[in-house]
């Protein structure tokens, strides 16, 4: 059995590498401390799978050193292994994919015998605290001289545990071997997946380009680079979406065993061809719908297709008549969610028709897959938030149709715009107003209340009320209202009359999404098609509490070692792709890529089939309190993160005995909240009570002051413009001030500041 020492050598040497087909590296902090814990402790930490193999015939992660013959290529145990070279090493393998913060910055406490990341308050001052890596790379010398000095009396102990902690490089692991000539890829596959069953899955992508590039080495690499591109040019797109169209280039076929037939040579040369059609229809989709960003791009899974047809055609559209057929197809395959369900099946059935009957037998079989009408109907604008499916399309719109700007008057085109060639999504109806009002969340955020402007006139229009301003523009620059499909009848400006509103623009929308989409298939062309520069759209509005806080969520989880999630997407139903929930952020993987079940933050629940997602066995979650909550307590350690994030700024002052009544005050106030939030906002703040009864109401407040963002009560109460019931409000009460550490006042005066809150 190799000890530790001698698998980092075989590392550092070059024998010891990752099969090509592994994904990256995964783990958070709270698993690598977990491991050092565990390894400390004497603890079983499991066995390595390595298959002993020839890596000059192999696509493989890392340099082999110069070294030829057999080598051992790392099959399972990818993330311990991993964990500890960054930890002993201090910078991670030469076959590491991910993130190395993840196992940087680890210390031991020679009192505790426990392990943590470093922390400058608790540790900086702290001679107890000891960087392991440190320890690995260098000697006992330095911290024997500190021990004699701070603790004499303990230095025996202190250096019998940091010997045991050194000695762990002298730690077997049980590791077995996959031999034999008849081991080739696909079987060493097969075997990775059966003993990895509760690690990291591979997708069928994966497997598929595992048996590629046993073919051609390179073939991942030049992939990850064409991405790289488009990511540059703000698309991002995945390998296994590239690798869809590159099968849909070289085989025709959806499923990737049919992959298993090309050759290398084939392969790359379906990757030069595929990139190519991919880059036209982009530049096509840009130029021509005004699509520029990844966020409003529809319809990935009809790019394929696209790749497909261009293969077909000689690598090119008949004509512009031609390019337009093909847009309007695309944009219908993108509005009804022709690839939002069992994806495999509908492309091979569109490949199949687009060899058989070209763009008209893909626009029939669409028609005849929606009974007939692929007419826009004004009820189809109904969806809300940018995960809509239909908010690409009023982009869309504002961009073909040349909307203009309500404080210049100039349509929104970058050769026009100049310095102000950046968009911001506009709520026609400001949405502390509707919110006032007492309109929903799913009706301020409608898709029929968006619109575009440039960020300066955003900032000028504010959140004046639209029957205010939307005289002023129309005075100024007749026809602009009209532009931007605002209904002109000054009754429907107020917000009272919101509602109708909404489906009086839904109806101007409705009608000039269906006079464009009509000019596409027929190829009339309007006099006014010019090719479209790209404009950027500015980040969401930072003075929408929801949104701070979903952002502040996603940062918190990120730096626990979570995946990144998408954000505002649709996700739908796999058997039917009917739009199951527009989810504020999906973690489709896992919130660790390949590791449990699919995530789903959904805050509009009255919008969402929560049932069918549980069903589907997504983890759905509908608070953010409670969701963080449930990430702390599933990272084991971390219940009392909150509590520590205090320690890490200034140390509060602790009331002493006499102060007592005022806390029992403050806890009385903080229960009160409860009771007029529910009676005066008519918000029900459930986590709220529960924290209360968990841990009282001073050391809530201190949790909730300690968190990256603002709270679900906190959101809830500022969109019905009641921050006066937040427990930031009460915080700030200069009767409360002793209580708290002049951070956590600052945090609170901070946050109502942010969002409008005069104390």
């Amino acid at each position: 059995m190799p000890t530790l020492s001698t698998l980092l050598y075989q590392i550092d040497s070059g024998s010891v590498l990752l099969p090509e087909f592994q994904r990256g590296y995964v783990w958070n902090r709270e698993q690598v401390r977990e491991l050092m814990q565990s390894l400390y402790r004497g603890h079983p930490v499991g066995g390595l799978l390595m298959w002993e193999t020839d890596a000059e015939g192999i696509s493989v992660r890392g340099e082999t050193g110069g070294n030829h013959g057999p080598h051992l290529l790392l099959l399972d145990g990818q993330q311990r292994i991993t964990s500890l070279y960054g930890v002993i090493r201090g910078q991670p393998p030469a076959f590491f994919e991910g993130d190395q913060s993840a196992f940087t910055g680890l210390y031991f406490n020679v009192a505790e015998e426990k392990f943590e990341f470093y922390a400058p308050s608790r540790m900086a001052e702290d001679y107890r605290w000891v960087n392991v890596t440190r320890l690995f790379r260098e000697n006992l010398g330095e911290y024997i001289t500190s021990f004699q000095q701070h603790d004499p009396d303990n230095l025996g102990t202190y250096v019998e545990r940091l010997n045991r902690l050194h000695n762990l490089l002298e730690r077997e692991f049980y590791a077995e071997k996959i031999t034999g000539d008849d081991k080739n890829v696909d079987t060493v596959v097969d075997i990775f997946n059966r003993v990895n069953s509760g690690g990291t899955k591979l997708s069928k992508g994966d497997l598929a380009l595992a048996k590629i590039c046993a073919q051609w080495s390179e073939a991942r690499g030049e992939m990850r680079r064409t991405l790289r591109t488009w990511h540059e040019a703000g698309f991002d797109f995945t390998l296994d979406w590239l690798l869809r169209n590159v099968n849909a280039v070289a085989t025709g076929r959806a499923l990737f065993t049919a992959l298993d037939h090309v050759s290398a040579e084939e392969f790359r040369e379906a990757l030069h061809r595929s990139t190519g059609y991919i880059g036209r229809f982009l530049d096509l989709v840009s130029g021509r719908l005004g699509l520029d960003h990844d966020r409003v791009l529809m319809a990935r899974y009809a790019f394929p297709v696209v790749s497909r047809l261009l293969e077909l055609n000689g690598g090119r559209f008949d004509d512009s008549s031609h390019q337009d057929k093909v847009l309007y197809w695309y944009i219908h395959a993108a509005l009804w969610g022709r690839f939002a369900g069992s994806t495999e099946s509908f492309l091979q059935r569109d490949y199949e028709t687009v060899e058989r009957a070209g763009i008209d037998g893909l626009i029939t079989a669409l028609e005849r897959w929606r009974g007939g009408n692929l007419d826009v109907h004004a009820h189809d604008f109904e969806g809300s938030t940018k995960g809509s499916r239909f908010y690409p399309l009023l982009y869309m719109l504002t961009r073909v149709r040349q909307a203009r700007d309500f404080g210049s008057g100039i349509p929104l085109r970058a050769d026009l715009l100049g310095r102000n060639s950046s968009l911001q999504v506009h709520h026609l109806f400001p949405k502390s107003l509707l919110y006032r009002a007492g309109y929903e969340r799913s009706q301020v955020n409608a898709i029929a209340n968006f619109c575009f402007l440039t960020q300066d006139t955003n900032l000028v229009v504010g959140n004046r009320p639209p029957e205010e301003y939307f005289a002023e523009v129309e005075e100024k620059h007749p026809g602009v209202l009209a532009s931007q499909w605002v209904p002109t009848d000054p009754e429907l400006w107020k917000i009272e009359r919101y509602p109708e509103f909404l489906q009086a623009r839904r109806e101007l929308l409705a009608e000039a999404a269906q006079s464009f989409l009509t000019e596409l298939r027929t190829g009339v062309t309007s006099a006014e098609r010019v090719e479209l520069q790209p404009l950027s759209v500015a980040a969401d509005d930072a003075l929408d509490a929801r949104a701070a806080q979903v952002s502040g969520l996603i940062s918190e989880l990120v730096g626990m070692g979570c995946a990144y999630p998408a954000t505002d997407t649709e996700i739908a139903d796999p058997r039917t792709g009917r739009p199951l929930a527009v989810a504020e952020a999906f973690w489709p993987d896992g919130l660790q890529t390949g590791q449990g079940s699919p995530v789903v933050l959904e805050l509009d629940t009255a919008e969402a089939d929560l049932a069918r997602l549980e069903e589907l066995g997504y983890e759905v979650f509908t608070s953010v309190d409670a969701f963080r909550g449930y990430v702390r307590r599933r990272n084991q350690g971390q219940e009392e993160t909150s509590t520590e994030d205090v320690d890490a700024g200034e140390q509060r002052p602790r009331p002493d005995p006499t102060r007592e009544p005022l806390v029992a005050e403050f806890e009385q106030r903080m229960r009160s909240l409860y009771e007029r939030g529910r009676k005066e906002a008519h918000y029900t703040a459930t986590y709220f009570l529960s924290m209360l009864a968990e841990h009282g109401g001073l050391d809530t407040a201190r949790r909730l002051l300690a968190g990256a963002a603002v709270s679900d009560g906190f959101a809830a109460l500022w969109e019905r413009g009641r921050l006066d019931l937040t427990v930031e409000a009460l915080v700030i009460q200069p009767r409360f001030a002793e209580l708290f550490s002049a951070e956590e006042l600052r945090t609170a005066e901070r946050r109502l500041e942010q969002f409008g809150y005069a104390a």
